[in-house]
Formats: structure tokens, sequence, C-alpha cells
């Protein structure tokens, strides 16, 4: 494992993560809601598989740059295996992250114009972080993320948004929880969900 950047170590471990997650949805489960209120449970991580494919293509120049178009949010990767679906992206995300000089290189995103491949993947991080959690309270499963990179998300959405209104953006109020709480549980809560 020591040729792979710990950035995408770091990755690696959160999809993993919610793949257990994913792996543990009971059949009856996939329709039931979520925090996000748009969205059940397959709905939720159609959302979550279709970012990781589309960022994937982006980190391997295989995505022209661009608003995400109504194609690919309707792509479904999921297919009547949900499970492997999420599987299969995570793999082309994975690969995608490797290539030489990713890291380094500038991108240009759908939602914060031209990023770095680093940036790129602490972006999808986050994503795995927070619907994660989302997927595990759908489910009512125990929510299993390192306490390390749930605190580094934290600290860099408390950068980013600060006190900030919300009324724009896809993040409710924040909810104040103790601060001895699980870190994923707070990461949520600034997010605006109801731990």
């Amino acid at each position: 494992m020591s040729d792979i950047p710990q950035v995408v170590a770091d990755s690696d471990r959160l999809v993993d993560a919610v793949q257990r997650l994913v792996d543990g949805i009971k059949p009856d489960q996939w329709s039931a809601p979520t925090p996000c209120s748009e969205w059940n449970v397959r709905q939720l991580l159609h959302h979550l598989t279709n970012g990781n494919v589309i960022f994937g293509r982006i980190a391997g120049g295989e995505r022209e740059p661009g608003a995400i178009t109504d194609e690919e949010r309707a792509t479904d990767w999921l297919g009547d295996d949900p499970a492997a679906g999420f599987r299969a992206a995570g793999k082309l995300m994975h690969d995608a992250f490797m290539t030489p000089g990713f890291l380094e290189s500038r991108f240009e995103t759908p939602y914060m114009g031209a990023a770095t491949g680093m940036t790129i993947v602490h972006m999808r991080m986050n994503e795995q972080l927070v619907h994660g959690w989302d997927l595990a309270h759908a489910s009512g499963q125990r929510v299993d993320f390192p306490d390390e990179l749930a605190e580094a998300a934290l600290r860099l959405w408390q950068q980013r948004l600060g006190d900030r209104p919300r009324t724009s953006m896809p993040f409710g109020e924040p909810v104040h929880l103790a601060d001895d709480a699980p870190a994923i549980d707070r990461l949520a809560a600034f997010l605006g969900r109801q731990p």
C-alpha cells in the first residue's frame, strides 16, 4: 500500500466504509426515506455513485468540462445489484485518482471551477462521509468512519462555511452537538442533519 498516496488511501478507506453500509442494506430498505428529504435510500446511493463516476472521469481525463448533464444525472450505475454498482464506481474512481500527476494537476469541475486533483479527492471524501452517514441512519446501521477523517472534514467545512447564511446552499442550518459527540455526528450536525 506504500505506493498509494495517503489521500487516496484515505479516500479508499471511506469508500470501503460506505461499501459495508451498502452491503448491509436490506431489500425492503431501498425505498426508505433518508435525511436528504428529496431522496430515498436507492436515490441517495444513485447520487453518490454517479458523483464517484463523474469525478473519476474528470480525474481520468475522460470528461469534457461543463455542467453535469441531465443524461449523466440519469445514468443508473447501480443496475440490478446496487452493491456491485457502487463497488465498480469506487474502483473506477480509485484508478483515476492513481493517474500519475493527478493530485498536482488542475481540472475544470462542474461545481468549483478549476480545482487540483487533491481538492477533488477531498471533495469526494466529504461526500462519502456525509452521504454515508445518511445511508447508515436511513438503514439503521452503525456509522463506522475513521474519526480523524471526519474531524478533518468538519474543520474544512467550518472554514468554508463559517457563519454564512445557508439559504442558497444544499445544507441546513447547523445543529449544536456536544464537543465530545462522535466526529461524524458533529460533521453531519454542522451540515444541518439531525443526529
